[in-house]
């Protein structure tokens, strides 16, 4: 079965930088768009960076100029490479991606999540 895989997460100061990481394990035909999203306590998931299968990309307003988002479709991976962080950033980040199986179905799929914290 399909699985993404998340790495990267953790406790920085604020400033500092973190780079996430979420491979897809298993057999997949091919990835259309990949993303990243974000919910901190008491709040929504929210949209924070989305990349499509030509590079293309997008980026909620309070993290751009901070964050890039980055894809390799050799390795079925996609990236978030995150600078100075802030305090509010704390959140559990989950990656997703649209994915072809190789029964050539599409379907949604979530990472886990991975806790990142930022503290002052």
């Amino acid at each position: 079965q399909v699985q993404l895989v998340e790495s990267g997460g953790g406790l920085v100061q604020a400033g500092g930088s973190l780079r996430l990481s979420c491979a897809a394990s298993g057999i997949v035909f091919s990835i259309n768009a990949m993303g990243w999203y974000r919910q901190a306590p008491g709040k929504r998931r929210e949209l924070v960076a989305a990349i499509t299968s030509g590079g293309s990309t997008n980026y909620a307003e309070s993290v751009k100029g901070r964050f890039t988002i980055s894809r390799d479709n050799a390795k079925n991976t996609v990236y978030l490479q995150m600078n100075s962080l802030k305090p509010e950033d704390t959140a559990v980040y989950y990656c997703s991606a649209d994915i072809i199986t190789v029964e050539r179905y599409q379907y949604t799929y979530w990472g886990q999540g991975t806790q990142v914290t930022v503290s002052s």
